[in-house]
């Protein structure tokens, strides 16, 4: 048994020990395992440490007996757990005061390579909003830009495809743990991105996406990337909330304006009118921006193009025709007419969106590209 990933975890469990206090309590003993051993005299002559936090080691059977329960869940799962202090920890989340004890994965990723861009924006993507992440992940693509995002409805999932269609490597972190998915549409898209990339999370198995667990999926959004790109926004949302958080971290954030008019580019405005983003409107103006056509190690890969002509299978072409006839259709419609489970509809559509066939629409909506 991994006993300093076993006691890390059952420290994360106890009451009033956050991840600023857990460093500090492990900095002083030295590791997880010793500071369960350490006597209550001990403990409160840490710098910081009073009577009430050190209370919170007084019955630790709870948080042992969970933390061992989660450790073969990870083993099982051959879930990769990082703790701060490990070489493979990203380093940008060092440099973050509430930088997360330890951050679990599922994929291959090195979260150390150079220049990762985070790119958020409304769950409610308007047409110009997919067509603004999809030229900018093509662009970036050539710049070995790596991309994190949320795996959200919206631009976070248009990003992630788009992501997966031009060859970035891209990391998707979660609000919730490694034993589910949260959308479940969006399955497809978690595990073809493991191949070139990884799911992330700071969240124990059997926690669930709840609304209070997405600002500290946010932190880590912003916290392991150079730089912040909020593509559409409302007047308040998720979106912002990162932006905010790496403004804190003093991480360079970008967004890109809109009509006066259009709800969904009200929050870039906003931000951008009180000069907590730069205004962007390409990827050349974030390159240049932060310096990265001038780095001597940039090898500019071409640009993917789709292809013009692309073989399909079976299903696919049962999709292709079907949606030759008509402007849109949705998924609960299309699953009817050819037949097939949603699950295996859904690797289907995703297969011919990366082959630049097909685009997704708000409302599960499909259609063919001209």
């Amino acid at each position: 048994m991994n006993n300093e990933l076993f006691y890390g975890i059952a420290l994360s469990l106890l009451k009033g020990v956050g991840d600023s206090n857990a460093k500090q309590l492990i900095s002083y003993a030295g590791s997880t395992e010793k500071l369960f051993k350490l006597s209550q005299a001990k403990l409160q002559k840490i710098n910081g440490v009073g009577p009430k936090l050190a209370a919170a080691f007084e019955d630790t059977y709870e948080a042992l007996k969970r933390a061992e329960q989660e450790l073969k869940f990870i083993e099982k799962h051959k879930i990769e757990t990082l703790f701060y202090y490990d070489k493979r920890y990203p380093k940008r989340l060092l440099n973050c005061v509430d930088a997360p004890l330890f951050i679990f994965s599922k994929g291959n990723f090195n979260f150390n390579k150079e220049r990762f861009v985070n790119i958020v924006g409304t769950r409610h993507a308007t047409e110009y909003g997919r067509e603004i992440t999809e030229n900018l992940i093509a662009d970036l693509a050539g710049y070995n830009v790596n991309l994190v995002s949320g795996l959200a409805f919206g631009i976070d999932i248009c990003a992630h495809k788009a992501a997966l269609k031009y060859d970035m490597q891209n990391i998707a972190v979660l609000a919730h743990g490694l034993d589910r998915l949260y959308p479940a549409q969006h399955k497809s898209v978690a595990e073809k991105l493991q191949q070139n990339g990884a799911l992330l999370t700071d969240f124990l198995s059997e926690t669930n996406p709840d609304r209070q667990n997405f600002p500290s999926r946010n932190r880590i959004v912003a916290g392991m990337t150079d730089a912040t790109i909020v593509i559409e926004s409302a007047i308040a949302g998720g979106a912002l909330i990162t932006a905010e958080i790496a403004n804190n971290y003093n991480r360079d954030v970008f967004a890109f304006p809109g009509k006066v008019t259009d709800e969904y580019s009200a929050g870039c405005l906003k931000i951008i009118k009180q000069h907590k983003a730069n205004l962007v409107t390409c990827a050349k103006d974030i390159i240049e921006s932060m310096n990265w056509d001038l780095d001597e190690n940039t090898v500019k890969k071409e640009k993917i193009q789709p292809q013009l002509f692309v073989e399909l299978n079976d299903n696919e072409k049962m999709v292709y025709d079907l949606l030759k006839e008509m402007d849109k259709i949705h998924i609960d419609e299309l699953t009817a007419k050819i037949q097939l489970t949603q699950s295996i509809l859904s690797g289907v559509l995703l297969q011919m969106e990366m082959k630049g066939l097909i685009v997704s629409l708000p409302g599960k909506m499909y259609k063919l590209l001209s």
